[in-house]
């Protein structure tokens, strides 16, 4: 199931282009356990750098989405699929870039999204549990109950030496996280997820 395609208003570079039409946008798979803000950072980098923006929740079978409603945590053959719509809605977007929101928790989920979308850069929202657990209980009504806060930690494998991305502290507000992206952005051609500035 894919999202709507919105398409924000681009940012102009250089000489009246976009970063999409010079070349150089990027694309972002903004990542971390439930309640880190993925979705709000990620919406926030895109209105920025003028990306469209996906929410991978979007993405989810009803069945998957009533399990973890249940309070029951998704397996690797309830997350495959999910990670291959997620793979090809990057590919597509991969020439004029675009930021979607995942939670890529483990390295193998992050290699399914790299292999459909090769120049995919990962920003990881990394933080401290009892924050996620206060703001996970604060979010009534949403399909993930706190109870599944600690399974998600669990299953947490952080960016590797050899994975494109940066890794930042999303106790940070939401325009601080924006710049701190800008000043760690993801480097055109070396692995490793650098953190971000000390402020």
């Amino acid at each position: 199931m894919n999202p709507a395609d919105p398409s924000p208003p681009a940012s102009p570079g250089a000489a009246g282009q976009t970063r999409a039409e010079a070349g150089t946008a990027p694309l972002l798979v903004v990542m971390g356990v439930t309640g880190s803000g993925k979705t709000t950072v990620g919406q926030a980098l895109a209105d920025r750098l003028g990306l469209p923006f996906a929410d991978a929740d979007d993405f989810h079978s009803p069945a998957s989405v009533a399990k973890m409603t249940a309070g029951i945590p998704l397996d690797d053959d309830d997350r495959m699929p999910w990670l291959r719509a997620i793979g090809a809605w990057l590919a597509d977007h991969a020439a004029g870039g675009a930021v979607v929101s995942c939670s890529a928790l483990k390295r193998s989920y992050r290699d399914v999204l790299r292999a459909a979308a090769p120049p995919a850069c990962f920003v990881h929202l990394a933080g401290d549990r009892e924050v996620v657990r206060r703001r996970v209980a604060g979010r009534p009504g949403h399909f993930m109950p706190a109870s599944l806060v600690d399974s998600q930690y669990a299953a947490l494998q952080p960016l590797q030496d050899d994975e494109r991305g940066v890794v930042l502290d999303f106790t940070r507000g939401v325009e601080q996280l924006v710049e701190d992206y800008l000043a760690a952005a993801c480097p055109a051609d070396l692995p490793g997820p650098p953190r971000a500035p000390e402020r």
